[in-house]
């Protein structure tokens, strides 16, 4: 599968990137980056078709800032030094993390913490549903120990 602006704009916002600092972890100084941890945990917005091609210019703006004449010598990690990343690159992340905050909440968010609040919300959300529904239709034969679902089925002795 091929990414496209969309995916772009939203692994590259700040809301991923806070997920990424608090989930992925760290190898020496550099950000741990899994597929199985970091990536396939991640909750991603429910961004209608509209939405979606809103963000999608903000994902390009900042692409085209990285290829500015003036960046053609410079490295992803010259680009996005703190002290020194170019006012262009920086604005277009800045107006692309807004977007990407308000597919997830009208109002955005205040901070990283309150980005990784609300992921991990909606991660429990997610996967609450699949651990809790088990339980919720399991019922315990007395006279034979055998756990049966709602169904009949049998889920352990």
């Amino acid at each position: 599968m091929e990414a496209d602006l969309y995916d772009f704009a939203i692994l590259t916002s700040a809301m991923h990137m806070a997920w990424l600092r608090d989930i992925g972890g760290r190898l020496e100084s550099r950000y741990r980056y899994s597929i199985g941890l970091a990536y396939n945990t991640f909750p991603w917005p429910d961004a209608t078709p509209a939405q979606r091609a809103a963000v999608e210019p903000l994902a390009q703006a900042v692409l085209d800032a990285r290829a500015l004449p003036k960046n053609a010598n410079s490295t992803l990690a010259d680009l996005y030094d703190p002290d020194r990343m170019p006012a262009e690159l920086y604005k277009a992340h800045r107006a692309l993390d807004a977007a990407v905050d308000r597919l997830y909440a009208r109002k955005g968010f205040a901070d990283d913490r309150a980005r990784v609040e609300h992921l991990f919300r909606r991660y429990e959300a997610l996967v609450l549903p699949a651990s809790a529904a088990p339980a919720a239709n399991r019922r315990v034969r007395r006279r034979t120990g055998v756990v049966t679902d709602t169904t009949g089925g049998v889920l352990g002795e």
